[in-house]
């Protein structure tokens, strides 16, 4: 694939703005996979007293840590604001107070340079991310989205082109990670902590549920595998890193169990890609690997500091999006708002429970 670039002697700079949760993030990324300069916040010690994220708390700390954050990223650079050829931003989906910081501030500066704006949805942003990483994954290909916020599989036909084979019908796995840890009183962020402590336990210790597997409807659930963990912390007869490893390995069997459904359903495609939060869990990668390769189908996931929240992958969203308009790119107007949700599959029909929310 080439690089993209509206000018093939000076390839794009796109500053990229990332607000929807708990961390603050500005990069500079240009069109031939270069990441210019980054900064991310991490907001980890302002939730923790609350083992999870505060919408209110959040959207102040982006306030407070936004505009040095952007003079830093241009500075580590060595660019001025009129070197960029447009400013992109998460419009959302995300908790809106903090999308609306970063989406004000990158309407603001695109106002002052006079570069155009563009509104980014989130999950296109980490629906892209692996092509940053990797010039050679080509459009189509099977994404598994697994985040705090989202648990998906779709078709990628390419930029702006989804096809939402699946969603959860109530909780995402990330979330479900995040109360587990919670639970066993591990601490925010718990994904991770979960992961550390399941290396010390039995995954096999604890019968926990594996919600939806061999459904004949092709959708994920995690509540239940969320209160089986509960009930097993509180009966007392188990070890929390067997409780742990058990949770891992059953949310790991629901993922497999519907990537397995949906290839029957929809047939295999040349790569099967992850991304999202949940996408830096090794035993999670491991086992998507694995059922790749009984697929004959290429895997492909990003860097693990691209599979959180950041801002290089709203850049490259952003030129994803510039390539493809070519001559027709304009940019968003400013009048743009926020949106707390934001479907990739707008044709995608709602689920019954909180599917509906994807």
């Amino acid at each position: 694939m080439s690089a993209i670039s509206h000018n093939p002697a000076s390839p794009a700079i796109i500053l990229g703005i990332e607000s929807s949760c708990d961390e603050t993030a500005v990069a500079l990324v240009r069109a031939d996979r270069t990441i210019l300069a980054q900064r991310i916040a991490s907001q980890e010690a302002e939730h923790a007293p609350y083992g999870g994220v505060v919408p209110e708390i959040a959207a102040r700390a982006h306030a407070e840590r936004l505009a040095p954050m952007l003079e830093g990223v241009m500075g580590d650079a060595g660019l001025a604001l009129g070197d960029v050829d447009a400013i992109a931003a998460t419009a959302g989906p995300g908790l809106i107070g903090g999308v609306m910081v970063g989406l004000v501030s990158a309407k603001a500066l695109a106002m002052a340079s006079g570069k155009p704006l563009i509104a980014v949805n989130h999950l296109e942003g980490h629906a892209l991310s692996p092509r940053l990483a990797d010039a050679d994954l080509a459009f189509p290909y099977l994404l598994l989205l697994v985040s705090g916020g989202h648990c998906q599989i779709l078709r990628v036909e390419g930029v702006g082109s989804y096809r939402r084979l699946a969603t959860t019908i109530d909780d995402a796995l990330g979330e479900a990670f995040d109360k587990t840890a919670k639970i066993l009183g591990l601490g925010y962020p718990g994904g991770p902590a979960v992961e550390r402590l399941a290396l010390e336990g039995d995954p096999k210790a604890v019968p926990l549920p594996r919600p939806l597997k061999g459904s004949a409807e092709p959708h994920f659930s995690f509540a239940g595998l969320k209160s089986a963990a509960l009930r097993a912390v509180e009966s007392g007869a188990h070890q929390p890193a067997d409780i742990a490893a058990s949770f891992q390995q059953a949310a790991i069997d629901c993922l497999i169990d519907r990537l397995e459904k949906a290839l029957r359903d929809h047939g295999a495609l040349p790569a099967l890609v992850v991304a999202g939060g949940v996408a830096a869990n090794k035993a999670v990668r491991g086992a998507l690997e694995a059922l790749a390769s009984r697929h004959a189908m290429r895997f492909c996931a990003p860097p693990m500091a691209l599979c959180t929240d950041n801002a290089a992958m709203i850049a490259w969203a952003g030129l994803e999006r510039m390539a493809a308009q070519g001559a027709e790119f304009a940019g968003d107007p400013l009048d743009l708002r926020a949106r707390p949700r934001w479907p990739l599959d707008d044709s995608a029909e709602a689920v019954r429970g909180a599917g509906v929310k994807a």
